[in-house]
């Protein structure tokens, strides 16, 4: 039996953090013991990122402070050499619909071809949170809808004063 740490990757741009991002890295914690929540510094396949790095790691800090097995950390390299960096040997995502699927198929199949000794693991998004994306509460905080019930506290005060500028 191994004693080594399992360490597993939650890599995202997480701007800002949802609530359905909360309920699987919540999730990975019971799973590993150790999560590494990866906060990509720029994506490239995303626009620029409303909150700076450093408020996002915040966020994800501030709402995850009772899961003591999780951590939150910048990254800006392919996602299997920063899981090798800290010692991970799997990514765990979440998967909310058939898009969520079509596009994480083909990040794996890239990401086998990179490193084949990490593995994948998708979690199915909670029913409560299957519909639920960053760009979504962006959107509804941009016209003023509620977004209290999809993101922490800290997350909707800081939304609503970048929407009114």
């Amino acid at each position: 039996m191994s004693t080594q740490k399992r360490i597993a990757v939650c890599p995202g741009s997480y701007d800002p953090i949802t609530n359905g991002h909360l309920d699987v890295i919540s999730r990975a914690a019971a799973l590993y013991d150790e999560v590494v929540v990866a906060v990509v510094n720029s994506s490239a396949r995303k626009a620029h990122a409303l909150f700076g790095i450093e408020e996002r790691l915040r966020f994800i800090e501030h709402a995850t402070a009772g899961l003591q097995n999780v951590r939150a950390e910048p990254f800006n390299t392919l996602i299997v050499d920063f899981a090798r960096t800290v010692g991970a040997k799997v990514i765990v995502k979440g998967l909310r619909a058939i898009s969520d699927f079509e596009y994480e198929l083909e990040m794996n199949q890239l990401n086998r071809l990179q490193a084949p000794d990490i593995e994948s693991l998708y979690l199915m998004a909670s029913p409560l949170y299957s519909f639920l994306s960053s760009s979504g509460v962006k959107e509804l905080a941009t016209f003023g809808g509620r977004i209290d019930d999809l993101v922490t506290s800290e997350v909707a005060r800081r939304l609503q004063e970048e929407c009114k500028r």
